[in-house]
């Protein structure tokens, strides 16, 4: 009978001081540590790019909660991403208002330019594409969010054109750095590779930079 060993990674050693100060800042204001759980993720996905288990485990240790409970958290919360995704993540709308607007042919667009389906990441690790249920923009459909910026009145050729500036702004050919390999942390310890800022990958500035006005035909 083989044993396997599970080892849960200690929040102190496991979480940046960035992290960590962050976190007990979002469960100082709440009644609860365990209400912080949403704000704790969001605090290590922007940092990580996405929550890995090892990362589970550690904000739950740190708020005194179960992991089970917290992973119920983020699988809930369709923002918050149990899988390694790319640096700039795509959702698409596909309520009853994108679809009757066009969803159909912008969403074709962007896999045929792209070369991926749901749930896949370009092989250069540049963008990873989602569907989400409704992103509030019913009257301006069809509708697409990248990072925290919002596209609206999609066309075809306006959803390929967006992606081509955002990659041209990206400004790096290494997009997914093998720090954010789950496997290459598991080497290291957990720690070193893990605990280093995503801050220079938070590219929602690129993204926000295209407005409308850019793109607004002549």
């Amino acid at each position: 009978m083989q044993i396997i060993n599970t080892i849960t990674p200690d929040y102190r050693s496991y979480l940046s001081k960035e992290e960590i100060a962050a976190i007990e800042h979002e469960a100082g204001i709440m009644e609860t540590r365990e209400a912080a759980g949403i704000e704790a993720l969001k605090v290590v996905q922007k940092h990580r790019g996405w929550i890995s288990d090892d990362s589970l485990y550690a904000i739950a240790q740190l708020l005194n909660m179960s992991a089970a409970e917290l992973d119920g958290v983020a699988t809930f919360y369709n923002l918050i991403y149990r899988q390694q995704v790319g640096r700039y993540v795509i959702h698409i709308c596909n309520s009853i208002s994108c679809h009757l607007t066009g969803y159909q042919q912008v969403l074709q667009a962007i896999k045929a330019h792209l070369g991926i389906d749901y749930g896949q990441t370009t092989a250069d690790g540049l963008f990873t594409l989602l569907s989400n249920a409704c992103l509030g923009g019913c009257d301006k459909a069809p509708v697409m969010m990248i990072g925290e910026q919002h596209y609206q009145y999609l066309t075809p050729e306006k959803a390929v054109e967006i992606l081509e500036k955002i990659a041209a702004g990206a400004g790096t050919e290494n997009y997914l750095p093998s720090f954010f390999s789950e496997d290459e942390g598991k080497r290291d310890g957990g720690r070193e590779n893990k605990t280093r800022s995503r801050d220079y990958l938070d590219d929602d500035d690129v993204a926000g930079e295209i407005s409308e006005m850019e793109l607004s035909d002549d």
